[in-house]
């Protein structure tokens, strides 16, 4: 039987040093960011279909509730002041309060909620993983469907908003929650057999 890791979350089976710690959170923003560059516009919505949510989600589970939060924070910071972060290569505090807010909103919100079930041991086993991230992405869409109903205009109902904000993502957020299901139970393997390496 496979020995449980020590460790609570991928990132700790690194040495603890701020500079690392500076570095894990950065690298997830910038992850995120690159994730956000995978755009496809839908007709009739504000929002586009990106992989912003996998690196979201990866970075909760890697790095915990704590800084998993704090990297999605500087992300939304650094696009709003005008690197290139957001979908599509928008950028701007304009662009982070528009539409997408509630959206950006979510993922700091599902990076700590992912991090404390990783932090749980949640992200060890792929049938605990992939509950773990569905529940982060309806965090996303709860915030982000809410702000897009109250905020705009030409979305005037909750269902409006579902339609604009949300059926549209159901595949390929459920196809992001389960590759990154996949992938962080294979992680856990990967340090558990670095460390029984002489």
């Amino acid at each position: 039987m496979q020995a449980l890791h020590p460790n609570v979350i991928v990132a700790s089976a690194l040495p603890r040093r701020t500079a690392n710690t500076i570095a894990l959170m950065v690298g997830f923003a910038l992850v995120t960011a690159i994730a956000a560059q995978v755009r496809i516009v839908i007709p009739g919505t504000p929002i586009a279909i990106t992989g912003q949510t996998f690196g979201v989600l990866l970075a909760g589970a890697a790095l915990g509730s704590r800084l998993g939060a704090g990297s999605m924070l500087a992300y939304v910071a650094l696009g709003a002041v005008g690197m290139p972060f957001f979908a599509g290569g928008e950028s701007g505090l304009t662009y982070a309060t528009g539409a997408s807010f509630g959206y950006l909103a979510g993922f700091v919100v599902a990076a700590w909620l992912v991090g404390r079930f990783a932090e749980q041991r949640q992200d060890r086993a792929v049938h605990t993983a992939i509950p773990a991230f569905l529940i982060g992405s309806v965090a996303v869409y709860t915030l982000g469907v809410t702000w897009l109903w109250a905020t705009v205009e030409s979305i005037p109902t909750f269902g409006a908003a579902l339609h604009a904000g949300f059926y549209p993502f159901i595949a390929g957020d459920f196809l992001k929650a389960v590759l990154a299901g996949l992938l962080l139970p294979a992680a856990w393997y990967a340090v558990d057999r670095s460390r029984d390496l002489p």
